[in-house]
């Protein structure tokens, strides 16, 4: 496989994405940004008080992730991004760009992806128990375990013809690494 502009490490909150990408972004000599770094204060307190972001929340958030993404990409640097994407809609926006407005299907297709398709999506999964577990030992994070019902109801998991790897999540961190940087060779 081709080595991408982009890796987006993706999945439901607590599967791991930020330990992920940061640790790929080390191996590889990339880029790395969490994309929970760049959420409004709006939509932080909003995930705080236990209510989960819907799509007019989260299109802004993508729109500027994706202006970051073309922004590095376009001066040669190649980056990492953990990010929830829960959504084809969400990944597209990520590579594609967008608008307040969600894309229609046919539309997304005319914008020119970022890195000229070099755009690998590794999905992070695990049982709704697993993560579940892993959120209620965390501390420190505005996202609580609660909604993560919310994101598995939503989830889109990435399928044809995306460029994508499904990792499980209960592997450890140096299998998980491995098989990202195994699917980039």
């Amino acid at each position: 496989m081709e080595t991408p502009g982009v890796l987006l490490v993706m999945g439901v909150s607590g599967s791991g994405k930020s330990t992920v990408g940061a640790l790929l972004a080390n191996k590889l000599g990339w880029k790395f940004y969490d994309a929970d770094d760049y959420h409004s204060e709006e939509n932080r307190i909003k995930m705080g008080k236990g209510v989960p972001l819907n799509d007019q929340d989260r299109i802004p958030w993508l729109c500027s992730l994706h202006d970051i993404l073309l922004r590095d990409v376009a001066s040669g640097q190649s980056v990492v991004l953990a990010c929830s994407a829960l959504k084809k809609m969400y990944r597209d926006i990520l590579n594609r760009g967008g608008s307040d407005v969600p894309p229609r299907s046919d539309e997304s297709a005319k914008e020119e992806p970022l890195a000229g398709g070099k755009f690998l999506v590794v999905h992070l999964c695990g049982s709704f128990e697993l993560i579940y577990g892993r959120l209620l030992q965390r501390r420190g994070h505005f996202m609580p375990p609660e909604l993560l019902q919310s994101q598995f109801s939503i989830l889109e998991p990435p399928s044809a013809p995306e460029n994508f790897i499904h990792i499980s999540v209960d592997k450890g961190l140096p299998e998980i690494a491995a098989a990202v940087l195994e699917a980039l060779k």
